[in-house]
């Protein structure tokens, strides 16, 4: 963590902060690029089997997504505690052991609950009116998928132990590896090849949950064989309780899941208004919110970095070193935003053909309400990457409980108000919903940015 000293001089510790954020923040934007190239290759295998299929997955990954992502994050707070932990006393070898495994307890915990809440797909389904071949087909793919949550928890916070400690580099690689791995697997299971039998839509879960292991004992592995990492002892006596740790933690974390169900949910719950319009708007709304989400990944790990550089000068008390650390992260998020919306408005096609041929007949209409949903999707880049990136600043203060009530209103008053009133009281029906997601993005970033910026006056720089 040798990059993470506090410097003196004003220029050149800009140009310090802005090569550290940079290091730090390419591979956990790698791995999540990588990652997000694992559900890719899903939607890739499930789309050949056609709208249907693709639509029952959409329903099924709109809920297992949200849980999932809410609990990661839940249990992700143990990254600004390491952090703050290396600031203040470095290498502070058993306040970060404890933290983490008392992240593995947790994700254990919530793994199982977040599972049981998925189970309750087929109600929600049918409560909103989704037709009855996709529920049939979703709830079938979901009994597999939710057995791959717990271990895609814990994979979650071994990732974010190795970011925080300086080896981001490790997710990259590992992530990269679980793209082969879901390849193969989807190709074996979903069409019945190399031997395997042909289980369509549920192998495509199958192959999920084989990708979610091997990842897992991968970094269990390369932490055992680091001798820097290793020497944390994580795995050790991971049976003796530091329930201190256990409740920072949770205190941390329960806004951030919350945060993360906020934003996520809305996105969730379009894919359910979409479905009342039918599996080509669904579908289509499941592709175009790929892209978008391809995307995101970029501003969402310069966000997590930001956690980490602007935690470690929390937890050295460095106000100077929060500034540039929370600042250059934005920055450089935004900026990238600006490209990717570009890449929108002039080839929205050329993006879709990642998943499907844009060409082939039987795609027109998916294709046609997929380009009409990237052109908003472009117009709100900017504010998607300017509100992850100012939560993950705010995450490093370890500030969580007002941003989760800003994400809340945001995404749920502004964003989900519109979506309804423009979805169902208009002709705009799906472009109406995904207004909506676009104005909730911007008001939420509107007033985080403008948090960071009160940053000192709220004394959120003052370490509890």
């Amino acid at each position: 963590m040798a990059q993470m000293q506090p410097e003196t001089d004003t220029a050149a510790s800009w140009r310090t902060e802005i090569a550290a954020t940079l290091k730090l923040s390419w591979p956990l934007v790698l791995a999540n690029l990588l990652q997000m190239l694992i559900y890719a290759v899903d939607v890739i295998f499930i789309a050949r089997l056609g709208e249907v299929p693709l639509a029952a997955a959409s329903l099924a990954v709109s809920l297992f997504g949200l849980v999932l992502w809410s609990l990661s994050s839940l249990t992700g707070a143990v990254a600004p505690v390491i952090a703050a932990e290396l600031g203040e006393r470095a290498p502070a070898l058993r306040p970060i052991r404890r933290a983490t495994r008392m992240a593995l307890w947790l994700g254990i915990i919530v793994g199982i609950g977040g599972m049981g809440i998925c189970l309750l797909l087929g109600p929600i389904s049918r409560a909103t009116g989704q037709q009855d071949s996709i529920i049939g087909l979703s709830t079938d793919y979901n009994a597999l998928l939710i057995w791959s949550m717990v271990p895609m928890i814990l994979a979650s916070v071994l990732r974010n132990f190795v970011a925080a400690l300086g080896r981001p580099f490790f997710a990259t690689a590992i992530t990269a590896g679980g793209i082969v791995v879901n390849s193969i697997a989807n190709y074996a299971f979903i069409f019945g090849n190399l031997g395997a039998p042909e289980l369509g839509l549920r192998g495509a879960a199958i192959a999920t949950i084989l990708t979610t292991l091997a990842t897992l004992a991968a970094y269990i592995v390369a932490i055992r064989l680091n001798r820097d990492l290793n020497r944390y002892h994580i795995f050790g006596r991971w049976w003796a309780p530091d329930w201190q740790r256990f409740r920072d933690i949770v205190r941390i974390g329960t806004p951030i899941a919350l945060t993360v169900a906020a934003e996520a949910g809305i996105f969730g719950a379009a894919a359910f208004l979409m479905g009342k319009f039918g599996a080509s708007q669904l579908a289509a709304h499941t592709l175009a919110l790929q892209v978008a989400a391809l995307a995101f990944q970029v501003p969402f790990g310069i966000g997590q970095a930001a956690t980490i550089r602007v935690g470690f000068f929390y937890g050295a008390r460095d106000s100077e070193g929060m500034k540039r650390a929370g600042w250059t992260a934005i920055i450089i998020g935004t900026g990238f935003m600006a490209s990717t919306a570009l890449a929108m408005v002039m080839a929205p096609e050329l993006l879709l053909s990642i998943y499907v041929d844009p060409d082939a007949a039987k795609n027109a209409v998916l294709v046609s309400f997929a380009v009409r949903y990237l052109m908003i999707a472009a117009a709100f880049q900017l504010f998607d990457g300017l509100q992850a990136v100012a939560a993950g600043a705010l995450r490093g203060l370890q500030d969580t409980r007002v941003p989760m009530w800003i994400a809340i209103f945001s995404y749920w008053i502004p964003g989900f108000g519109v979506a309804l009133a423009l979805g169902f009281a208009t002709p705009l029906a799906g472009m109406g919903v995904w207004f909506g997601l676009a104005i909730g993005l911007t008001v939420a970033a509107i007033l985080l940015i403008w948090r960071w910026g009160l940053r000192e006056k709220l004394a959120l720089t003052q370490r509890q």
